[in-house]
């Protein structure tokens, strides 16, 4: 994680200073503040919609996971864009557009099922599913201990 970080902001540092060797230091500044204004009005933009998408199939009794992964994918892009960099814009723009966040929509639900899946299954072990019933491979014994005998009345 430390790793990708340094390749973070060294990237970041270097289309800096490209940018500002192409436009100058004040061209620089002006379209990072720039960005941030773009980036937040298309953030507030999007997260509005996906906030009455999900009040929408909320209302309707519908699950909403892909509204609510929406809105938290625009989060990110938002907090993205705000963070100064050009690098950071462009990935928050990838994520906040509608197209391009289909693609990390579905691959981000793809990555939490196999975690989700891998985490159940070094809980309890795997398990086995027959007609919607989940079987044990093995057979737990009882908490109680069984005692045979018969019963007598009187």
């Amino acid at each position: 994680m430390a790793v990708a970080f340094l390749l973070y902001v060294i990237a970041e540092v270097a289309a800096i200073w490209a940018v500002g060797s192409l436009v100058g230091v004040l061209g620089t500044i002006a379209l990072l503040i720039a960005g941030a204004f773009v980036g937040s009005w298309l953030a507030r933009r999007e997260g509005g919609k996906a906030m009455r998408a999900f009040v929408t199939k909320a209302q309707a009794g519908r699950p909403a996971d892909k509204e609510l992964t929406d809105g938290m994918l625009i989060a990110v892009g938002g907090i993205l864009i705000m963070v100064p960099g050009f690098v950071s814009d462009l990935l928050g723009l990838f994520v906040l557009l509608p197209p391009s966040r289909a693609l990390v929509r579905r691959w981000w639900l793809r990555r939490a099922e196999k975690r989700a899946i891998r985490y159940a299954n070094q809980r309890r072990g795997p398990v086995m599913v027959v007609d919607s019933e989940v079987v044990a491979e093995d057979p737990r014994p009882s908490q109680h201990p069984v005692i045979e005998g018969r019963i007598v009345e009187g």
